[in-house]
């Protein structure tokens, strides 16, 4: 068991496999196992979840910056970013970064029948190529390598030459401070960074796009009053981005109230700096530049194997092993991969 950052952690040593699935905090395990045995005895009330699921899309506002009442739930990425790209014009032509993973880029180029196209450009070179699409759909730390797209950058040119942006935060959410309150979407998936299990995503929607999708998987959920609007017509939505949501998986969502309840609650620049620190001592001992990113991508030969010999669970991405430090990784752990590769 460690603890970090004020709470409990049953992870074993040597665990960097954060950007693949994140440790969840002990509050979480328990939250899940009372679920569990409420379910398993008939103690389970549908509405007693409901408050549950509202507690995630006010927890996930404030871990992006966003209010909570522009943030709809959902079971992982695709979808949601399918929402968009479902609702953009025919002939649209979306930027995106060279690389880029699937889940952003494929509900878009999905829609290649209607004249959609989707162009890739190395991610350094993306804030000067967007006056020249109509959309830019980018991941704020890119899945394979960890490298993290300027910003500040894409948010001025966006501006300038009024380009809708979608930021997918899968790999920045829940150790980098974030405030993204001008992007038009940001999605961002649970499992990862956000310590939560899988089955939870969530997408926040700024009042200036809402009327452009189409809520294709509208359900009684999605409805202005959820439970008054189980049967029968006429449409009856709620009017925030609550009309996005889909039916939510209840144990899922249980697991991912109290982990992003207590990211939430943490000083993330006292996280930011705690994981980047541990990713740049371990690429400062490799000969590696610092990256400002909790995310390495090594390149040694037989990089995984050796990893793997030495107790380190980490993951290949993109032809390279790849880690990822998290609040309840230590120096040990840097220790560890030094060991195995240097």
């Amino acid at each position: 068991m460690r603890t970090a950052f004020g709470a409990e952690f049953d992870v074993v040593d040597g665990y960097l496999n954060t950007p693949v699935v994140g440790v969840p905090p002990r509050r979480a395990v328990e939250a899940v196992q009372r679920f569990v045995r409420d379910w398993s005895t008939g103690r389970l009330r549908a509405a007693d979840l409901d408050p549950i699921v509202d507690d995630t899309r006010e927890a996930f506002g404030r871990l992006v910056g966003v209010p909570g009442d522009r943030v709809a739930v959902g079971s992982s990425v695709s979808p949601l970013v399918g929402l968009v790209g479902q609702s953009v014009p025919d002939g649209c032509r979306v930027l995106v970064a060279e690389g880029e993973f699937t889940s952003v880029t494929f509900p878009f180029a999905a829609q290649a029948d209607r004249g959609v196209t989707v162009t890739e450009v190395p991610l350094p070179d993306l804030p000067d190529a967007v006056a020249r699409h109509d959309l830019v759909a980018v991941s704020v730390v890119q899945s394979a390598d960890g490298a993290v797209v300027d910003l500040d950058a894409v948010r001025v040119a966006a501006e300038a030459a009024r380009v809708p942006v979608l930021l997918d935060i899968s790999q920045a959410a829940g150790w980098r401070p974030l405030r993204l309150d001008w992007a038009d979407w940001v999605v961002g998936a649970g499992y990862k960074w956000l310590l939560a299990p899988k089955g939870v995503a969530w997408l926040a929607v700024h009042p200036r796009v809402v009327d452009r999708m189409r809520p294709v998987a509208a359900s009684w959920y999605a409805g202005q009053d959820r439970w008054d609007s189980i049967y029968g017509l006429p449409l009856r939505l709620a009017d925030t981005a609550r009309r996005f949501d889909v039916s939510p998986a209840w144990p899922s969502f249980v697991g991912a109230a109290p982990a992003l309840s207590y990211l939430a609650s943490l000083d993330l620049d006292e996280v930011r700096t705690h994981c980047v620190g541990l990713a740049d001592r371990l690429r400062a001992a490799l000969g590696l530049a610092p990256q400002d990113s909790a995310v390495v991508s090594l390149s040694a030969p037989r990089a995984l194997e050796r990893l793997t010999e030495a107790g380190v669970l980490a993951s290949v991405r993109a032809g390279r092993a790849r880690v990822g430090f998290h609040i309840y990784n230590t120096e040990a752990d840097v220790d560890r991969v030094v060991r195995a590769l240097g």
